[in-house]
C-alpha cells in the first residue's frame, strides 16, 4: 500500500488511485463513452452504525434495465474525486471493459478521509467481536446494506475490488460479509504492513519506499474537507542515493524533516518488531469463513504488496476452503495490471499486452460471473503468468506440485546441487561498511525505483561487498513454480547485521550464449534480445535483519564471530531459467536505500546515532558442516 509506497503509491497510487485513472489508455476506438454521457452522479453522506457518515459517489447508468445493475463499489483512503454532483472524472470502474458493462460504480471516502466524518486510522484493526465497536468490516457492512436499500435501479448483488491500499479495505469487507457482497477482488492488498508488505520485510525497514509517501502524507484534521493542493516535498536532488545517505539515522531525519508530527512515519519507528501492534492490523488472520467469491491479483515485479496477494490466497485456501478463491498473478509492478498494457517491465518484454489480456479476459469475466449470473464460465484457481519463458498457464492449486531442488554455495563463486566436502572453516567473507552501503540499482532517482525487481544486477557483482555464486550454464530450461527457501550460515564481527539474498537469473554473454562455439547450451528463447545479452535478471530478493533469526517478536544479538543460521523463505515465483542461461545467488549486506541501514549493532535502529553504525566483517559459510544453500521448488 502505502502505497505505492511503492513508489509512492503515491505516485501512481496516491495519484492514481485518488483520481481514479488507475486503468490504462486504449485506443480511441476502443474508448468508452464520457462519464458523463452515460452515467447520473449522486453524493451522499451513508450513516454508519455508530453515527458517523461516509462521502460516497454513487455513478448509475442513465438507462434502467429489467432486473436493474448489479454495484461495484471501491473504499478507499485517498479521494473519490471528482467532488461535486456536477463534476465527472474521465473514468471510473476497474477498466474501460467494466465502466461499459453496465454497473452502479460507487467509491466512498473511508471513515476519517476527505469528506468523511470520523477519525481515520492506519490499517485499523477489526474488533467488531467486541459489544458495540466499529471498524472497516462493520463500515463495508453497513455501507453495502445502504446501497441496495437505497439505490434505484440495484439487482441486489454487490462486488468489491481495490488496489494497494483500497485492497485492504476490500479485505475487510470479507469478514462478517453483507449477504449481498458476492464478489471480491483485493488487488496487491496491505495484508500485514510488518510481515513483508509496505513497512518491514524480515525486519529491515523500507526507507524509500515509506520516506517518499509519508513526507507528503499527514493527518487531514478534525473537518472533513476536499484534497488541498500543498507543497509537495522538495529533495533537493534527483540523487536518491546521495540524499538518503545524508539524511543519516532515522530520529535525526524524522526531527530535520518534520516527520516526528506525523503518526503515521513514527508509528514505524516506534514498532520495530513484530509486536501487538502490528499484529492487530494484521488482516489476513481474519479470513476465515468468507462468503464472496475471490479474484486476488498481484504483480511479480510489484515491489509493495507482492506479499500481500500471495498471503491472502494462501490464507484464504488454508482458513476457508469452501471459498471460490482464484489468484491471478502477472508480470506486473504494483497496480500496472490496471493500467499500461503490460507488455515490458523496465528492459524485460513480455511479447504481448498482458495486463488488457487480464481485464479482459480474467477480471471483467469474474465479476460478469458472480454479479450477473451464469452462464460465465468459472476461471481457473490459479491464472499465473510465468516469466522467462513468457506464457500464461493454469494451475489447479498454487503454488503448483513442485521437485525440491537444493543448490549449495561453494568455492571460487560456485553454486552447485551438491553440499560441499570443504572443512568446518570454509567460509567467504566481506566488509559491510554502513557508510557505502549497496545501492537498489545502478543509478538511483529519489522514490523506490518501480521497476527495480526486474534490474540488471551486474553493477552488484562488481562490488566487493557482495558475493556471487553461480552455477553452471543449463543445459535444460529450469522451471521454478513457488518459494525458493534460503539457508545461511553467518558470523558477523558486530552483534547485529543484515543478510540480503538476491536470485538472478544471467543471461548468455552475447547471441547464442556463452558456450556457443563449443556446441555447448544455447538460449532456446524465440525471442531472444540482444540488447539482453549478459543481462543479470534479479529474479527474486530480500533482505533479512540477522537479530530476527529465532523471532521477529524478540531479537537477539549474534555472538561476534560465533556462526549462526539464518533460514527464510522468498516470496513466490514463477519463472524459466532458459537453456543458455545460469542460476545466481548474490549475497550481501545493504539494499539502500530500498531498506534502512544497519548500525551493525545490536540496537533499536530508529535510535541510533552516527557514531552507532560501523563497518563489520560478515562471513558466509560453504563448508560440509555448515552448508550454505538456496531450495528451489522446481516443476516435476
Amino acid at each position: 500500500m502505502r502505497p505505492l509506497r511503492l513508489h509512492l503509491l503515491l505516485a501512481l497510487i496516491t495519484l492514481a488511485l485518488a483520481s481514479l485513472t488507475l486503468h490504462g489508455s486504449q485506443a480511441p476506438a476502443a474508448r468508452p463513452a464520457p462519464v458523463r454521457d452515460r452515467y447520473s452522479k449522486a453524493e451522499h453522506l451513508v450513516p454508519m452504525r455508530d453515527g458517523t457518515r461516509l462521502h460516497t459517489a454513487v455513478y448509475s447508468p442513465r438507462t434502467c434495465v429489467s432486473g436493474g445493475y448489479p454495484i461495484l463499489l471501491q473504499r478507499t483512503p485517498y479521494s473519490v474525486a471528482s467532488y461535486g454532483r456536477d463534476r465527472y472524472p474521465a473514468s471510473i470502474g476497474p477498466s474501460p471493459a467494466l465502466q461499459a458493462d453496465g454497473y452502479v460504480i460507487v467509491y466512498q471516502d473511508v471513515r476519517g478521509r476527505y469528506l468523511s466524518e470520523g477519525v481515520w486510522e492506519e490499517v485499523r484493526p477489526l474488533v467488531a467481536a467486541a459489544h458495540g465497536a466499529v471498524d472497516e468490516s462493520t463500515d463495508a457492512y453497513d455501507t453495502i446494506d445502504w446501497l441496495v436499500k437505497q439505490t434505484p435501479c440495484n439487482n441486489g448483488r454487490v462486488g468489491m475490488w481495490g488496489i494497494s491500499y483500497p485492497g485492504f479495505y476490500a479485505l475487510a469487507a470479507l469478514v462478517n460479509a453483507h449477504p449481498a457482497l458476492k464478489a471480491v477482488s483485493p488487488q496487491g492488498p496491505v495484508t500485514d504492513y510488518y510481515l513483508g508488505d509496505d513497512s518491514y520485510h524480515n525486519g529491515a525497514f523500507m526507507l524509500a519506499h515509506n520516506f517518499s509517501f509519508y513526507v507528503d502524507f499527514f493527518p487531514r484534521g478534525a473537518q472533513p474537507r476536499t484534497p488541498q493542493k500543498e507543497r509537495r516535498f522538495d529533495y533537493g536532488t534527483p540523487d536518491g542515493y546521495a540524499f538518503y545517505l545524508a539524511m543519516g539515522p532515522l530520529a535525526r531525519a524524522s526531527r530535520r524533516y518534520g516527520l516526528d508530527r506525523n503518526p503515521y512515519w513514527m508509528m514505524n519507528l516506534e514498532h520495530t518488531t513484530y509486536d501487538a501492534f502490528w499484529q492487530a492490523r494484521s488482516i489476513w488472520r481474519h479470513l476465515r469463513g468468507v462468503t464472496p467469491a475471490v479474484l486476488t491479483v498481484g504483480g511479480w515485479f510489484d515491489a509493495e504488496n507482492l506479499r500481500g496477494a500471495l498471503r491472502t490466497h494462501a490464507t484464504i485456501a488454508a482458513q476457508s476452503p469452501q471459498t471460490v478463491n482464484q489468484l491471478v498473478m502477472g508480470p506486473w509492478t504494483h497496480g500496472s495490471w490496471s493500467s499500461p498494457d503490460g507488455s515490458r517491465v523496465g528492459q524485460l518484454r513480455f511479447g504481448q499486452q498482458t495486463a488488457a489480456y487480464f481485464r479482459d479476459q480474467l477480471e471483467r469475466p469474474f465479476f460478469a460471473r458472480w454479479l450477473k449470473g451464469p452462464p460465465t464460465a468459472i476461471l481457473p484457481a490459479a491464472s499465473i503468468f510465468e516469466t522467462g519463458s513468457n506464457r500464461w498457464r493454469s494451475f489447479e492449486t498454487w503454488p503448483p506440485g513442485s521437485t525440491p531442488q537444493v543448490f549449495y554455495l561453494g568455492a571460487g563463486g560456485t553454486l552447485r546441487p551438491t553440499a560441499s566436502a570443504a572443512g568446518e572453516d570454509a567460509f567467504d567473507a566481506y566488509v559491510s561498511d554502513p557508510a557505502n552501503p549497496v545501492p537498489i540499482v545502478d543509478r538511483m532517482a529519489i522514490g523506490m525505483p518501480r521497476d527495480y525487481m526486474a534490474s540488471d544486477q551486474r553493477f552488484a557483482a562488481a562490488r566487493r561487498d557482495v558475493l556471487v555464486y553461480r552455477s553452471e550454464v543449463l543445459a535444460d530450461d529450469l522451471t521454478v513454480l513457488g518459494s525458493i527457501g534460503v539457508t545461511l550460515h553467518v558470523a558477523t564481527s558486530g552483534t547485529d547485521a543484515d543478510f540480503v539474498t538476491k536470485i538472478v537469473d544471467e543471461y548468455p554473454a552475447a547471441s547464442g550464449g556463452p558456450t556457443a562455439a563449443s556446441g555447448g547450451p544455447q538460449d532456446s528463447s524465440a525471442a531472444a534480445d540482444p540488447s539482453m545479452a549478459g543481462y543479470q535478471l534479479l529474479v527474486r530478493g530480500e533482505p533479512f535483519r540477522g537479530k530476527f533469526r529465532n523471532s521477529f517478536e524478540r531479537p537477539e544479538p549474534f555472538a561476534p564471530n560465533v556462526p549462526a543460521t539464518i533460514h527464510f523463505e522468498l516470496p513466490d515465483v514463477a519463472h524459466t531459467f532458459r537453456r543458455g542461461h545460469r542460476l545466481v545467488v548474490q549475497v550481501q549486506s545493504s539494499w539502500f536505500p530500498l531498506f534502512d541501514r544497519n548500525p551493525q549493532q545490536f540496537m533499536d535502529v530508529p535510535t541510533a546515532s552516527p557514531a552507532d553504525f560501523v563497518p563489520a566483517t560478515q562471513r558466509i559459510y560453504r563448508s560440509a558442516a555448515r552448508p550454505s544453500s538456496i531450495t528451489v521448488p522446481v516443476e516435476r
